[in-house]
């Protein structure tokens, strides 16, 4: 059985296949499965921005497969961890749940990296041109130490 762990951002063309590339690219194919999702569904069904899909495959991950879906009340049975991008995705999630173990799946992403400091992914597509190459590196960083914790406890 492997254990599932799902990416959520707002549009879910940016930010968590990135993610979800960036975190697959870490973990053995054998014991876990990580997806994306966005809380809106304006994209379901789209591949990842273009410029997502450059920025992953210029650290050689290819997530042009990757098509947009929306987040579901049923992701929560579905997926045993639940990571969103920002505070915006946090609540959106949350609202969904419908009691405090579907709650405790949740966690701001970045919170791995600095606790209990709700620090946001911030979302690149209106940003600066290198944007998503900075929402790369900072999701590159937070994936190793989320990895390496996924690795240790489910060995």
């Amino acid at each position: 059985m492997s254990v599932k762990i799902l990416m959520v951002c707002l549009g879910n063309i940016c930010r968590s296949p990135l993610a979800e590339g960036i975190l697959s690219s870490k973990l053995p194919k054998d014991k876990f499965r990580v997806d994306s999702a966005g809380t809106g569904s304006w994209h379901i069904g789209q591949s990842p921005d273009v410029r997502s899909i450059a920025t992953a495959k210029k650290y050689d991950i290819d997530i042009s497969n990757q098509r947009g879906k929306q987040f579901q009340k049923s992701d929560f049975e579905t997926y045993d961890y639940i990571y969103v991008m920002d505070q915006s995705n946090y609540e959106n999630v949350i609202e969904l749940s419908e009691n405090p173990d579907q709650k405790n799946k949740v966690k701001i992403i970045l919170d791995e990296l600095f606790p209990n400091e709700n620090v946001d992914v911030p979302d690149p597509y209106f940003g600066l041109p290198n944007g998503f190459e900075i929402v790369y590196k900072m999701l590159d960083e937070v994936c190793d130490i989320i990895a390496e914790k996924l690795i240790e406890k489910h060995r």
